[in-house]
C-alpha cells in the first residue's frame, strides 16, 4: 500500500471520529453536563459572566419549584448587589421552601454550602 493510501485513511478515520469527541458530556460549564438543568440554565456556561450555579445540587427545594420559579430564583439571587440582601432573600426563601415540604410531608435537606457565602468569595458582591 502506498503512504499516500496510508495518509488518506488516516485522515478520514480522525475526520469521522472528530465529531464523537465533541459531544457534550460531563464538564466544567455548558449545559451538556448539568442534569437537572435545563436549557440556558447553567451558571457557568458561556457568556454567563461566571456566575454561581444554581442546580438541584446546592439548592434545597430545588425538586419543590416549577421551572418557571427555578428560573426566577436563579434571576433574583443574581440580582443581588450586597451580601445583606443576599442573605436575607436566602432566609426568606429557605422558610418558603421549608413550608412547602412540610405540605407535601418531605423533609428540607439542609444546603450543603451557603451560595450567598460562595458568591461573596467571588466577589459577586460590592
Amino acid at each position: 500500500m502506498k503512504l499516500s493510501h496510508i495518509t488518506l485513511i488516516t485522515l478520514l478515520g480522525a475526520a469521522i471520529a472528530a465529531p464523537t469527541f465533541a459531544q457534550p458530556g460531563q464538564g466544567m460549564g455548558g449545559m451538556g453536563g448539568m442534569s437537572g438543568m435545563g436549557p440556558g440554565q447553567a451558571g457557568m456556561g458561556p457568556g454567563k459572566g461566571g456566575r454561581y450555579a444554581f442546580n438541584k445540587g446546592n439548592t434545597p427545594g430545588w425538586s419543590l419549584m416549577t421551572a418557571e420559579e427555578r428560573t426566577a430564583h436563579q434571576q433574583k439571587m443574581w440580582s443581588f448587589k450586597t451580601f445583606d440582601e443576599c442573605k436575607a432573600y436566602q432566609a426568606e426563601h429557605h422558610t418558603a421552601m421549608e413550608v412547602k415540604a412540610k405540605e407535601k410531608g418531605q423533609t428540607l435537606p439542609a444546603p450543603r454550602a451557603n451560595a450567598c457565602d460562595r458568591m461573596k468569595a467571588r466577589g459577586q458582591f460590592k
